[in-house]
């Protein structure tokens, strides 16, 4: 450490210390003298800390007044296994810490097959190993499990007896909710609604005049939220069944640009898989906006892996954002820095990059002239791309890939003739030429050419001004990420969700391109995958007879290119210019949850007639909803029938007519696996820890998502539940009459996977407290019960930490080729304005939809400030009903330079009013020197309008809202509606996904 350093240390030490003894002169003299002041407590040393769960001697001995179970934190999207603490008495759960066998809660994590009294030694206050395996939870896993006991949980079914939104609201039974949703009637005095029943219609065209929209059954949608480990019973055991096209998850309010971007580069839109850096041996990590520690998804894992990346290995980290995150460190010096940015300035600035790198062949040629995967092979590359493919540029055919009976042709570097890519080592990466091949001309460029085009169209003076970052750090950048060979990385996420976002991402990936790092230990990884579950050896859980394959256009327009509706065709016919289109298309979208309510509203392209809204809040989660939400208020404009599913009365469901309630955290079932950032086969699992509180069915099931939709299975007598539902890779065939039927034997699946897993003793089902669940394994599980407890035991599976890699490449690798050029993409036109999409990654202005530009629209003279969102290191949209949440993070803020404020006369803890031009909201100004100057910054997660924040009347009780649910401020407030559509928020203008970043807006004193 150097002395400048040290001394700021000291010197900031020292002031602290100063600051308090005069401070807290009191409690000094009480600790001091260990005298007691106040209410007394259970001892003078430990306080009211709980008995521990257990005692290590020379072994383990457990203690019997608790229970400790392994499950899967839901404190936010990266799903941690953890270690549940349950008090035997009292039926809760009192503590939570991490799973020592999972890599999402300890690194390096335990052998998977150490014994379970081993796991307790290990982590123990005197083993020499207990720092090496220390296994933890985050602030939110510490206390987020308090929201199980809230008291306006919903634990009977629930019906509105007000208007929409009023939150007035009856208990009912269950069979009474059954009877109503499936055969509907005038169950609000306000008119007739369609049941369930009838809805599902398979034949009937649900608008005779376009029967290429599907079956009437399609009226129906199923939102959920992300994939919690439940989702695959949803889609596949009712959704599939039913028959509707329509589920969409959250993706669009959280991360589709990066998605779909990612998706882009490795040519995969349908399983849209994605990257990310390996964190633990990257040596230069470019992170534009999820910064570890801050945010990014594992969370937890990514922060422990930057810090062991830093301190034993060389690994610098950039952060690229418009507000200094928890990454920049003072203690680790130079490996440590921040580039400020302007909000939405990243395309650009990626630009930029690529552009130098191209200008100054920093790019690895080599590499990028592999054209195909036997040249890899050949090579001995980890990946490779389609850079030295040839592009057309004639009329016909234009911006497809040059194939012959559908095999690439390059023109080979050794002797210029235009080849096979497969018979070809190096290919010519530079091409802009015509080629003769079987006797016809082609006007090609190779994906490479069209990549430096685009790179090429703007100086880097433009990019510079556009990101707000100079030029000589543009290019200081770019030759520090390529002077690291393959142990360079990039990553992005929530800061690409703007306008532009599908290209920012593209190309930020394509950074990672020039250097060829996918499949690289210490570059790209795209996960190491997960053990059979679903499908697996001994059951396959997702086929069933009579499931149904859905047709039709979905909902949100996604998947389906206008070119290719009735709408378009007519218009042709007609001899009309068929665009724009009446509302834009997404051609290669995955899903859009933000459009289907104003879609349904709009009737285009149908109305819907009943949604489950499963765990779903998008009113609070999508920027700009506070325009579209008065639409649900009435049910014959919007739905006519919302079924939410969900623990609390959320912004979404208090919107519903009727609320089944589902089990919250550790009271439920699912199988979760890790996001990324891991090169090792990763299942989780999450059984009951604590009987749920909710109420039951008949046969003793609690009511939850799992156990409502069987019996609505049954009531809509779908193949996909009870008797006969699951079918056995031996032939035979297996009831589903309650979630363990289901869950047990996906359990089961990964226990058999590969060679299998050992059986467990009696002494480690006694140490994992699975005497409970001992009758129900041995019933489904027969032989294999054993097993199956084994993985339970520990949380899920966990290939071992060595099994990762070989030498200096990853184990599991993404075997696709890269797209430096996605045909898909540039193939496509955008169904307002008729242009072509570009099909590497190209700069574009922030926009509305028909092309206009947004700072021609909201000019910089009225809204002088740019709003952004950051994500939350301790909160989430999970943790609103946590009381204990706000003890350690009761409010947020408006955060602006201080420099910005004192310009705009306003001061520290001034209350002020930010507006745009769709919405308003107001809160606390929070002086930040790390922040971009002419922008504001707020932290995601507060500023709610329910669950606690508002009044509810439940039967006769009303429940007073609390101000403490209310604290904070909610930047999706001040989300705009793009004024080039019929009611529709702001969005990316390729892919759709909603624009919550760079919002124009200016500030008020209140």
């Amino acid at each position: 450490m150097n002395k400048n350093r040290r001394n700021f240390l000291l010197g900031t030490s020292a002031v602290a210390t100063t600051a308090a003894v005069a401070g807290y002169k009191d409690t000094l003299k009480t600790a001091v003298t260990m005298s007691r002041n106040g209410k007394a407590v259970d001892d003078p040393i430990y306080t009211n800390s709980l008995l521990t769960e257990g005692k290590v001697t020379n072994k383990f001995i457990k203690n019997d007044n608790f229970s400790i179970r392994t499950s899967v934190c839901n404190g936010c999207t990266t799903h941690c296994g953890v270690r549940v603490k349950v008090d035997n008495k009292k039926e809760e759960v009192v503590k939570v810490t991490g799973n020592p066998y999972s890599p999402l809660s300890s690194d390096p994590w335990l052998d998977f097959n150490t014994p379970l009294s081993e796991s307790f030694k290990v982590l123990s206050k005197d083993s020499k190993l207990s720092s090496l395996y220390r296994s933890t939870a985050c602030a939110r896993g510490n206390v987020v499990f308090d929201k199980i006991n809230d008291k306006l949980r919903v634990l009977k079914p629930l019906k509105r007896v007000g208007k929409r939104g009023e939150n007035k609201w009856i208990e009912i039974e269950i069979e009474q909710l059954l009877e109503e949703v499936t055969k509907g009637g005038n169950l609000f005095g306000e008119g007739e609604v369609e049941g369930l029943s009838s809805i599902r219609d398979l034949k009937t065209p649900l608008k005779q005049s376009n029967p290429e929209m599907g079956p009437k059954a399609n009226q129906l949608c199923i939102l959920g939220t992300g994939d919690e480990g439940r989702k695959a019973f949803m889609v596949h055991r009712f959704r599939n069944a039913f028959g509707t096209v329509n589920y969409q998850g959250h993706t669009s309010i959280c991360g589709l640009s990066m998605r779909s971007g990612e998706a882009a580069y490795l040519g995969d839109f349908k399983k849209y898989p994605h990257l990310k850096p390996d964190f633990e041996y990257c040596e230069y990590l470019l992170t534009f906006g999820t910064a570890p520690g801050q945010a990014g998804n594992p969370f937890k894992r990514q922060a422990k892996l930057l810090t062991k990346g830093r301190v034993n290995e060389n690994l610098k980290c950039v952060t690229i954002a418009p507000m200094l995150t928890n990454s920049d460190n003072i203690a680790v010096g130079d490996k440590s820095e921040w580039i400020p940015i302007l909000p939405g300035g990243d395309l650009a600035f990626a630009m930029g990059l690529l552009q130098v790198i191209i200008k100054e062949n920093l790019y690895n040629e080599k590499y990028l002239s592999i054209p195909s995967k036997e040249a890899q092979t050949s090579l001995k590359e980890a990946s490779f791309t389609n850079a030295t493919h040839l592009i057309i540029q004639d009329k016909d055919d234009n911006s497809k890939v040059l194939k012959i009976d559908n095999k690439e042709l390059v023109i080979d570097e050794k002797d210029g003739v235009l080849k096979e890519a497969s018979i070809v080592k190096q290919a010519k990466l530079f091409v802009d030429d015509i080629v003769l091949y079987k006797n016809k001309t082609y006007k090609v460029k190779s994906a490479m050419t069209l990549l430096k085009e685009n790179a090429f169209e703007y100086d880097l003076e433009f990019f510079s001004n556009e990101c707000g970052i100079s030029k000589d750090k543009i290019i200081q950048t770019a030759r520090e990420f390529t002077s690291h060979g393959r142990k360079a990385a990039v990553d992005c996420h929530g800061g690409t969700m703007h306008t532009t976002g599908f290209y920012t991402t593209y190309a930020i990936m394509m950074l990672g391109a020039m250097i060829g790092n996918l499949n690289y230990k210490g570059g790209m990884s795209a996960g190491g995958g997960r053990y059979k579950d679903f499908k697996g050896s001994k059951y396959n859980l997702i086929s069933y007879d009579g499931k149904i394959k859905p047709k039709g256009y979905r909902i949100d327009k996604t998947r389906v290119a206008y070119e290719k509706t009735a709408e378009y065709k007519q218009k042709l016919s007609q001899g009309k210019n068929p665009y724009p289109a009446k509302d834009t298309w997404y051609p290669f979208t995955n899903a859009l949850e933000s459009e289907i309510v104003a879609n349904s509203a709009n009737d285009y392209p149908y109305k819907l007639k009943a949604l489950i809204s499963w765990n779903a809040n998008f009113i609070y989660g999508q920027s700009g909803m506070q325009n579209i939400k008065k639409l649900l208020e009435n049910p014959k404009t919007s739905i006519p029938l919302i079924i939410a599913i969900d623990p609390f009365i959320n912004e979404t469901s208090q919107y519903a007519d009727y609320i089944v309630p589902d089990s919250v955290i550790y009271e439920t079932w699912g199988i979760t696996s890790a996001w990324a950032g891991h090169q090792t086969k990763i299942n989780t699992l999450r059984f009951p820890t604590i009987k749920p509180k909710q109420a039951t069915f008949k046969n003793g099931e609690p009511i939850c998502m799992d156990s409502f939709m069987i019996e609505l299975g049954k009531k809509l007598n779908l193949p996909s539940f009870g008797k006969n539902a699951i079918l056995g890779k031996d032939g035979k065939k297996y009831p589903l009459n309650a979630a363990k039927d289901f869950y047990i034997r996906a359990f089961e699946n990964i226990a058999l996977d590969k060679s299998g897993v050992p059986n467990i003793s009696d002494k480690e089902i006694s140490l994992a407290n699975l005497e409970p669940y001992v009758k129900t394994l041995k019933d489904i599980c027969g032989e294999n019960w054993r097993k199956t407890a084994y993985i339970m035991a520990r949380g899920g599976r966990f290939e071992n930490k060595e099994d990762g890699y070989i030498k200096n490449k990853l184990v599991h690798k993404y075997e696709n080729m890269i797209n430096i050029y996605n045909q898909t993409v540039g193939t496509s036109f955008h169904s307002m304005t008729g242009e072509r999409f570009h099909g590497t990654p190209r700069f574009y202005l922030a926009r509305l939809n028909n092309g206009e530009f947004l700072n021609k629209v909201y000019p910089k003279q009225k809204y002088p400030i740019l709003a952004f969102s950051y994500k939350s290191n301790v909160l989430s949209q999970s943790t609103a009903s946590s009381t204990k949440m706000q003890e350690i993070r009761f409010s947020t803020y408006i955060d602006m330079n201080p420099k910005t404020a004192k310009k705009n006369s306003l001061r520290h803890g001034d209350m002020v009013k930010i507006s745009s031009e769709d919405g308003v909201v107001t809160g606390m100004l929070r002086y930040r020197n790390g922040i971009y100057p002419e922008c504001i910054g707020i932290e995601h997660g507060l500023g709610r309008d329910a669950e606690g924040a508002v009044e509810v009347k439940i039967n006769d009780k009303t429940f007073e809202a609390r101000i403490a649910r209310k604290s904070g401020v909610n930047i999706n407030k001040l989300g705009l509606l793009d004024k080039s559509r019929k009611l529709a928020t702001l969005s990316d203008f390729v892919v759709g996904s909603n624009a919550r970043q760079a919002i124009p807006v200016k500030i008020s004193k209140v």
